[in-house]
């Protein structure tokens, strides 16, 4: 055993030495920041950055461009996100100088009940198939914003993406991997062969998939608005497929569905403003991580240290214990948010740390009565956007509706059916979410609108990207540059209990030192490929008058600006 992780040690360490140099900036840093006047768009696919830069070009503005971006993005990466899924957003409007959330997350089926997985002898709500399917937000969510903000008319908003489905697109390295991984496990379902194999297999790299189907389907949307979706020949079929497959998703539960406007929730770190959209999502975690990391000084413990690593790994497990007790769908339960994210919380949070050794296991606060893509836009007028978006488990739940060109999502299964607990499924209801976007203002003025994909990484990677602009003044590109850690195993929200403490995986720059050091405070250290986020961010200079743009080299993306 010791010799397998030494090898696996000195072959990750290998790996860094020969990374590149540069002139200027940190050491780790991929690339400079893209900087530009007019515009900037941030996705994690190029093609999809310049559908968003054409649509400013053309007279659109920042959401016009996020709406085309995350179009096009779901038909070239269906692995993270598309019309099947969910979305959220924050966004700085410039007119009325404010940030405005919306909540695009869809319900449970009004007719499946607690009683039904209780009869059938679930444990849990399955990971795949019919059963983990909710009400898709994504198409509601688009109109919503784009009735209150857009400029442009959706016709031209969707066309990039229709498109490229009907023309075709070639498929980048890390999607045809992704796209491979899934094969296996939803080609069992009616529909999904057809529209992503059409010949037999998976594209590989380089090869060029078209999604007529989905094609057809935006067209639709385009011309017949929201309701084309929720409420025409579309819901029927997917109303129709779902009951075919022994799913309860009707009819009713689309028509019936609308997004929320919801206002953005903030604490302030050293100075600057945090935002992030309340429950049922899992930004207030981030926050609760930022409030306790703020009694610590930083910046002397130094980036990388073990001591700053240890910090933050139980500020993590004392924010996810109450992430999963608290974080539901408001409207099915009273969540203490204003308590949660409390600096006197915090405060009395910060006293179970043990400064030399990893808990095991953590209580919850007693409190009286809480895969994917990642995009930001800005416009020459200064309106920011930061919207998240995404299927859940890569390609989603395998429900594939007849000649839609697109898989619904599997957001049910982040449900507990543990009767009595906050986030327990109930028909009608929200699930406890992952994905989360985030905004940092400073001095009531727009400052960064960023986000970083991945689960349970989310609000883990929101904490360390702002603790690497604040605490150790990295510029935006080396923020999202910066090796991550990630710690798994925390109680959760869909049940379960941390009793042994957990694991961290670390990233490859994080030197032998600190993982001696860290294990010697009695964390268990794994290493993991892939499981680390996907980070993308605007930041705007109002002294100079210019965005900086900035996406990692973890994923396809590109940071692009005119």
């Amino acid at each position: 055993m010791k010799k397998s992780f030494l090898f696996c040690l000195l072959s990750l360490f290998a790996l860094a030495i020969f990374s590149q140099d540069r002139v200027t900036g940190l050491n780790f840093a991929t690339r400079s920041e893209v900087i530009a006047q007019n515009g900037m768009a941030c996705t994690s696919q190029p093609l999809a950055t310049q559908v968003a830069l054409d649509i400013l070009k053309a007279g659109g503005n920042a959401i016009d461009a996020a709406i085309a971006a995350n179009a096009t993005l779901g038909l070239m990466e269906p692995t993270g996100n598309g019309i099947g899924g969910d979305i959220f957003i924050i966004l700085w409007d410039a007119k009325t100088k404010k940030l405005y959330g919306l909540n695009g997350s869809g319900r449970s089926p009004k007719s499946l009940s607690l009683e039904y997985f209780k009869e059938n002898n679930y444990s849990a709500i399955p990971s795949f198939g019919a059963l983990p399917v909710s009400v898709p937000g994504c198409v509601d969510g688009w109109f919503t914003v784009h009735d209150r903000f857009g400029k442009m008319d959706m016709e031209q908003i969707l066309n990039p993406a229709i498109q490229y489905a009907r023309n075709g697109f070639p498929v980048s390295e890390l999607i045809a991997y992704y796209m491979n991984a899934s094969a296996n496990r939803l080609m069992k379902y009616k529909g999904f062969s057809e529209t992503y194999m059409p010949n037999g297999k998976m594209p590989e790299k380089g090869d060029i998939f078209k999604n007529p189907y989905l094609a057809n389907t935006l067209e639709k949307i385009a011309k017949g608005g929201r309701d084309a979706f929720y409420k025409g020949d579309m819901a029927k079929t997917i109303a129709k497929y779902m009951k075919e497959q022994g799913g309860f998703l009707s009819y009713d539960d689309l028509a019936s569905h609308k997004s929320e406007w919801v206002d953005p929730v903030s604490i302030n770190y050293r100075g600057y403003d945090i935002w992030e959209l309340p429950p049922n999502g899992q930004g207030t975690a981030a926050l609760q991580m930022l409030n306790i990391l703020e009694e610590y000084d930083i910046a002397q413990m130094g980036f990388g240290s073990s001591d700053y690593l240890h910090t933050f790994i139980e500020a993590k497990k004392l924010a996810f214990e109450d992430r999963a007790k608290y974080y539901c769908d408001p409207d099915f339960s009273k969540i203490p948010l204003k308590k949660l994210i409390s600096k006197e919380y915090a405060i009395e949070r910060k006293a179970l740390i043990d400064p030399n050794k990893s808990a095991k296991s953590y209580p919850a606060g007693e409190l009286e009565q809480g895969n994917t893509i990642y995009l930001t836009v800005a416009d020459k007028e200064g309106n920011m956007v930061s919207l998240i978006q995404s299927n859940y488990r890569g390609m989603g739940s395998g429900m594939t509706p007849d000649s839609l060109g697109f898989v619904l999502q599997d957001r049910g299964e982040l449900f507990s059916l543990e009767e009595g607990h906050a986030n327990v499924f109930e028909p009608g209801k929200r699930p406890f979410h992952t994905i989360i976007p985030a905004f940092i203002t400073k001095d009531g003025k727009p400052y960064v609108s960023f986000g970083l994909m991945g689960g349970a990484m989310q609000p883990q990677g929101h904490a360390q990207i702002v603790v690497n602009l604040i605490d150790f003044k990295m510029n935006l590109q080396e923020a999202g540059d910066a090796a991550r850690i990630r710690h798994d195993g925390s109680s959760q929200p869909t049940g379960g209990k941390m009793t042994d403490g957990g694991w961290v995986n670390l990233e490859s720059e994080i030197s032998y030192q600190t993982i001696r050091e860290l294990l010697q405070k009695g964390h268990k250290i794994k290493f993991d490929m892939g499981g680390y986020g996907g980070y993308q961010a605007i930041l705007y200079d109002e002294e100079r008058g210019v965005y900086f743009g900035a996406s990692e080299s973890r994923k396809d993306g590109q940071a692009a600006g005119y």
